[in-house]
């Protein structure tokens, strides 16, 4: 089975069934199915060959759920990156993947990311330009409405299997360059299939999805809810949850996902104002939630179940824990997915039994292909599994298990920060702060945050006569995403070394 077979099957037996609500516009399985076989028609006109990779740097929007389908029929490996993602990491993922395709927008075009681009990486041969002109001086562009006006509606011949990349998803690393998670059809095939089973979805469900299709829970929503049958409500952000609440009343909206910042939110609001009576579920993954939160969510919204999960990029989904185990398993984030297994493993490899602190390892048909062209950190990751041949995944996680198998996590083994559900690596926000005139050494740790679940903290040797807070935060906001900006900032005179130099990070935070 494949990735894009949900759109296709649906759109076939129940083609009016509308499948998406986005910017405005109510669009069918019909619809969308048709926009993508255009799209994916143009695509293979410019050349693009069974598994080149194709880049979406698109915010939440039609076109960027259309050009996932479409880069899928075509053939080839979608690759989304967050719309704040600043131009040299574009550029450094652009070429790490070799990305053949860029489906970006006229205003990143007018800015100069295709034409920059394109000089920078001559194998970048093809980009659909979003919402207004697709002109650039390096002819590589080709308007996405002119494609739907004038390329039929023609499915593509089919030449891949569920062995082929289907999607790169880009996650910070430890050395601060981001490494692209190898996703096969099957893959994600099996992951989706696995979450719907639990969530008991069906074409009746209506999801909203707030979070960007760039980050793996929120393309998720979009890929399970076409797998289902159901319709999603394609929202491109938080930062109105009053328009939200509003939208779930006017949608009848069934599922609500969302990561700890967001319920957050909704926790201060006067829930009673809103029409929330379609709700059924409620899913929270990324940052742990905290107990207190859950047990408030179960106030607000009596009868609608809760789920506390855990997952990484590198499994998609890997714990969830049943909203029956809430009140008997405060603070756990459950077991292993269907179709899946888990255990705890100490520092040498032993498996560890109940009430022992070690590092998580998944094994399934969710656990990816590895990283893009980085074997070391994919062996390092994906050790071998015990059938020959097979791998499994070290999550770099802390887990205490009870004595029934139910999973609590203790830490991180390793310093990538979690915030906002987003991994952020200290090393690259360290390389931003270290290029500000006036710092000489930075360290940026990861501190406990009830909301975020980790908040970035910046410690700075620096000159402060010439370096300020408030000028090290605009540093920051114009060469990194939002979730990457810290949010705290501390100055001291010289940071904890070991006696070879190593920065000592314990107690930083």
């Amino acid at each position: 089975m494949f990735v894009q077979d949900g759109l296709e099957r649906h759109a076939s037996e129940r083609p009016d069934k509308v499948a998406l609500v986005c910017c405005g516009r109510r669009l069918t399985y019909s619809e969308i199915n048709r926009m993508a076989d255009r799209l994916a028609s143009a695509l293979k006109s410019r050349g693009l060959k069974r598994g080149d990779r194709v880049v979406i740097f698109l915010p939440n929007s039609i076109e960027a759920v259309v050009g996932i389908y479409a880069i899928l029929k075509a053939g080839g490996v979608f690759v989304p990156i967050n719309y704040s993602t600043k131009f040299d990491k574009l550029s450094y993922i652009v070429e790490n993947c070799q990305a053949a395709g860029l489906l970006t927008d006229a205003r990143a075009a007018a800015q100069g990311t295709v034409s920059k681009l394109a000089a920078a990486h001559p194998q970048l041969r093809i980009a659909v330009i979003a919402g207004g002109s697709s002109a650039n001086a390096d002819g590589i562009g080709i308007s996405f409405d002119a494609i739907q006006e004038t390329f039929a509606p023609t499915r593509p011949a089919r030449h891949c299997i569920d062995l082929d990349l289907a999607c790169l998803v880009y996650t910070s690393g430890s050395t601060g360059e981001p490494k692209g998670v190898m996703c096969d059809h099957g893959n994600v095939v099996f992951a989706a299939a696995s979450i719907i089973s639990y969530l008991e979805n069906t074409e009746k469900d209506v999801v909203i999805g707030v979070l960007p299709l760039s980050f793996d829970y929120g393309l998720y929503q979009l890929l399970m809810t076409f797998f289902f049958g159901g319709t999603l409500v394609l929202e491109s952000t938080f930062a109105f949850p009053a328009a939200i609440l509003r939208l779930v009343g006017e949608e009848r909206v069934t599922g609500l996902p969302g990561v700890p910042t967001i319920f957050a939110a909704l926790l201060q609001m006067r829930l009673s104002e809103f029409n929330l009576s379609s709700l059924r579920y409620i899913t929270n993954t990324a940052a742990a939630l905290p107990a207190s939160h859950i047990a408030q969510l179960r106030a607000a919204f009596p009868g609608v179940k809760v789920y506390s999960m855990y997952g990484l990029t590198e499994t998609k989904r890997t714990l969830y824990l049943p909203p029956e185990q809430l009140d008997a398993r405060p603070g756990s984030v459950g077991i292993a997915i269907p179709g899946t297994e888990v255990w705890l493993e100490d520092a040498e490899g032993g498996k560890l039994g109940p009430n022992s602190v070690g590092e998580l390892v998944v094994r399934g048909r969710h656990v990816m292909r590895g990283y893009w062209g980085a074997t070391a950190a994919t062996e390092e990751r994906f050790p071998p599994g015990p059938l020959p041949g097979e791998r499994v995944c070290r999550t770099g996680d802390l887990f205490r298990m009870d004595s029934e198998g139910y999973m609590y996590f203790v830490g991180r083994k390793d310093d990538i920060i979690k915030t906002r559900g987003e991994k952020v690596s200290p090393k690259e926000v360290e390389n931003v702060l270290h290029d500000m005139d006036g710092v000489f050494e930075a360290a940026v740790v990861g501190m406990p945050d009830s909301i975020l679940g980790q908040a970035i903290k910046a410690v700075l040797v620096a000159d402060t006569s010439r370096v300020t807070k408030a000028a090290v935060m605009a540093h920051c906001r114009a060469r990194l995403e939002d979730f990457m900006v810290p949010k705290a900032i501390e100055f001291r005179d010289e940071l904890p070394k070991t006696s070879s130099g190593k920065v000592l990070k314990r107690g930083l935070a």
